[in-house]
């Protein structure tokens, strides 16, 4: 029979020497497919694999509708529903079509909670297209189960979290966006993970706000033990705060012309190797020695897993398995110049026994896989893959010993210490040398009774400083020791709260807040801490290990959390202007931001731009606020007017290279036709006779997606361009010409609309010195040497002959066989374009 792991290499499941390979029909997963035995039949195997999770939670549609959907509604009116995490991917489908057919399923995805849900993510495509079992039949296999709840265990918690940030999520933003200018945010995010992360920052700059400095005073003593060699001490007091007091101490010591040793001790002691490393501790380092976020360095981290060179970066546990092969995974490194010296001794010596660690049950610690080299990583990459396998081998290595002796005086009353270490040996620290004991002055050889001449005594002046701001790696140990979120989601809830401009990236990075970030928190606290404390996602966090463990109700768990939360955000919505209050000092209005643009429509008086994030339109008069287009640039239209509601059209630019395009306020947030949505620009419009619309400036079908139309920007001449209106292909074309127009008549090859083009005499490429051409941009050889594509490769079937290119001109591609074909639409051009979107 047949049968289909998911993801695995396992000598029971046969043996892929006769292995053949192959893409699957999404372009991304591969197909591995080969003869073997299972379970003492013989059977014809597929081995292949998903992108992550296959599927993600929702709302359904019309609770999307941000404008027509009460927030509240989203804790128990709001139905979800499962979509594909990547429509793009096309996995469901590509799941039944390797599925279908096969008699059995091996799983072998990650052994941890998320791994679990995703095997039934797997098991909901394929299961229904497989061969039925005969009788009780086992047909499904996993490498390894935790438990079979744990799938219950992370929908619930999508669950939970989706219904909680998006009702708060969505009431905050649209309450402090429609009154505030320069939040500088387009999103004012709630997240119950996500918003404990930043309350540790923000608690951690009200400490450094509410610091008051102290004045202290401290004894410091130095006495000689060689010729021109002094010997510091310290005091054993450490450090008073009174000044009059610290005097009395100093003119007492002053009076004693030696220091008396009192005792000297001498301690063999032992810095411990590190345990196996886990995701939380390779974040921690990145961050804090290599100087990595943790996002980025996870990035890195999941490139060298997929190439090979390290284990599965994403693990909770600290001890390696009992079969776990030590010695082999330390011979691939015995020839690497950078420690072949200290592995060959470990080698010959004997490895020590790794530190015994915490077991998670879900994946060994990250270990490397193979060798590598500078050359062959490169940058971030190398410099990572360098931490993991110096940490894996100082794992293996003796624990650093050293000898510490400690030396206690006297100076009249007063007692001094001073403490040397010396190095016996120093096992892990010589792989991870940053770790080693610091060399310090070398103490005298004394004993008990022996006199020194004191050098100098005196009293030095400090004040105590505040605590600087949190380190990323600070902030991963907290947020580990509160049990908010896990080594998967601890990167993506930091790097939410730096993309939402609530915490800034300093020198050392550390997280400073910003002023929205602070505003935002200190309104949680005045309005219920408990939206911004640990605790109660702590709470919920093992409400959910119930779960998993069979020892709660999920029905219940689910319901009653999400009835302390609805509560929650009622008692929110009711006190928000105790956050608006705190809003009100640090932003400024709508009606004070930004700058005079365009007119409105209605009452025909300048709206204003506001540029900060998200950037909109704000009518002060009507008390209407527009959304825009993000991350470009907007400027006035050349004064002209929409014909459906007068108000001035606007142009978003995302600079000279890319597209742009003219959009009028109004409809761009209220469509005005049934095929239209909210955030379409005049190049999507399909009004039948404005200028500006797709009806009277779309040219034909895109070359690179499905839906999209490539629209003339009219706006970019001399350098004239065509831009999908859905994806980001630019086409530039008819450089210098004086006029381009599209034309009502269409190609009789692919049904594009023939496009006008005037040049000036001088500067004309026409063939015969002509000034003036009509044809098709897709068919006519006239043409064929004035086109040029950005961003994407060719796939309509432009001019015969050569292969079309990236980023420099060249003749397009013909049809290809099995190709996307181009539909055949009707001559009338109205007709035609109307059916892209039909």
């Amino acid at each position: 029979g047949n049968c289909s792991p998911n993801t695995a290499e396992d000598p029971s499941l046969g043996n892929p020497g006769n292995m053949s390979s192959r893409k699957g029909l999404n372009g991304a997963c591969s197909v591995h497919e080969y003869t073997g035995s299972f379970i003492g039949q013989s059977a014809r195997f597929k081995m292949t694999s998903v992108c992550g999770h296959v599927m993600t939670l929702d709302f359904i549609g019309k609770y999307n509708n941000w404008d027509k959907v009460d927030p509240a509604e989203l804790f128990s009116k709001a139905p979800t529903e499962k979509k594909e995490a990547n429509p793009k991917l096309n996995m469901v489908k590509f799941l039944q079509v390797e599925g279908r057919g096969c008699d059995c399923i091996v799983l072998w995805l990650d052994c941890d909670k998320e791994g679990e849900n995703i095997c039934f993510e797997v098991l909901d495509a394929t299961v229904p297209v497989m061969n039925k079992p005969r009788g009780s039949e086992r047909t499904v296999y996993r490498a390894k189960f935790i438990l079979l709840r744990t799938q219950t265990f992370a929908i619930r918690r999508q669950e939970l979290d989706l219904r909680i940030g998006c009702a708060f999520t969505r009431f905050q933003t649209k309450y402090f966006q429609g009154k505030y200018g320069n939040l500088d945010s387009s999103l004012i995010s709630f997240g119950p993970c996500q918003t404990p992360t930043l309350g540790f920052c923000v608690e951690r700059h009200d400490k450094i706000q509410s610091f008051k400095p102290e004045n202290y005073w401290v004894l410091q003593a130095k006495v000689s033990h060689e010729k021109d060699c002094c010997l510091t001490l310290e005091w054993d007091r450490v450090r008073v705060f009174d000044r009059e007091i610290a005097q009395m101490f100093l003119n007492i010591t002053k009076v004693a012309k030696e220091a008396k040793i009192e005792s000297v001790s001498k301690k063999e002691k032992a810095k411990q190797r590190p345990l196996a490393l886990n995701t939380v501790e390779m974040l921690r380092v990145a961050s804090s020695a290599l100087g990595m976020g943790p996002q980025h360095a996870m990035q890195i981290a999941e490139r060298l897993y997929t190439q090979g060179y390290i284990s599965y970066p994403r693990t909770e546990t600290t001890h390696y398995p009992e079969n776990f092969d030590l010695k082999g995974s330390l011979r691939q490194q015995a020839n690497n110049p950078y420690w072949a010296e200290t592995v060959k001794a470990l080698l010959s010596e004997g490895i020590n026994k790794p530190r015994k660690g915490h077991d998670a049950g879900d994946h060994p610690p990250i270990t490397p896989m193979r060798t590598a080299t500078e050359a062959e990583l490169g940058g971030d990459g190398w410099r990572l893959y360098e931490y993991i396998t110096r940490h894996f081998i100082a794992t293996v290595s003796a624990d650093c010993k050293y000898l510490q002796t400690t030396i206690a005086c006297s100076i009249g009353p007063e007692r001094f210490t001073c403490i040397g270490k010396t190095v016996i040996s120093p096992g892990f620290t010589e792989i991870m040398p940053w770790q080693s004991i610091p060399p310090e002055e070398s103490l005298p050889i004394c004993e008990r009774g022996t006199v020194f001449p004191i050098s100098e005594v005196r009293l030095l002046e400090k004040q105590t400083n505040p605590p600087d701001y949190l380190t990323e790696a600070e902030l991963i140990t907290l947020m580990e020791k509160h049990g908010i979120g896990t080594d998967a989601s601890i990167p993506v809830h930091i790097n939410n709260i730096c993309q939402r401009n609530y915490v800034t990236v300093e020198s050392g990075r550390r997280l400073k807040p910003t002023n929205l970030g602070i505003v935002l928190v200190h309104g949680y606290y005045k309005i219920d801490a408990e939206l911004v404390l640990p605790t109660i996602r702590s709470a919920v966090e093992k409400q959910l290990n119930l779960i998993a463990q069979g020892k709660a109700n999920y029905h219940q768990v689910l319901e009653h959390t999400l009835d302390i939360f609805k509560r929650k955000f009622h008692y929110f919505v009711d006190s928000i202007a105790g956050m608006d209050e705190l809003m009100e000092v640090s932003f400024s209005p709508l009606a004070a931001t930004g700058k005079p643009l365009s007119r409105c429509g209605k009452c025909h008086r300048f709206m204003k731009y506001i540029q900060a994030k998200p950037s909109r339109l704000h009518c002060s008069h009507c008390d209407e606020t527009y959304s825009l287009p993000q991350n470009g640039v907007i400027k006035l239209y050349k004064e002209l007017r929409c014909p459906l509601d007068d108000f001035e059209l606007v142009l978003w630019s995302s600079g000279s290279r890319g597209k742009s395009y003219p959009l009028c306020p109004y409809c761009y947030n209220h469509p005005p036709f049934r095929d239209m949505k909210k955030g379409m620009g005049c190049n999507e419009c399909t009004h039948p006779t404005c200028q500006h619309s797709l009806n009277m400036l779309g040219i034909g079908q895109c070359v690179e997606c499905e839906n999209g139309v490539l629209v003339l920007d009219p706006t970019s001449g001399p350098k004239w361009k065509m831009a999908c209106n859905k994806c980001n292909v630019v086409v530039h074309f008819f450089e210098n010409a004086h006029k381009v127009r599209v034309s009502a008549e269409t190609c009789e090859s692919c049904d594009a609309a023939l496009v006008d083009v005037d040049f000036n005499k001088a500067k004309s490429p026409l063939p015969g010195n002509e000034t003036q051409h009509s044809g098709c941009v897709f068919c006519d050889p006239v043409f064929q040497d004035l086109v040029e594509l950005k961003h994407a490769a060719m796939k309509h079937p432009m001019h015969r002959g050569g292969q079309g290119k990236r980023q420099g001109r060249g003749r397009g591609k013909g049809r290809r066989p099995g190709g996307r074909p181009n539909p055949k639409k009707p001559k009338d051009k109205m007709a035609a374009l109307a059916a892209y979107f039909v």
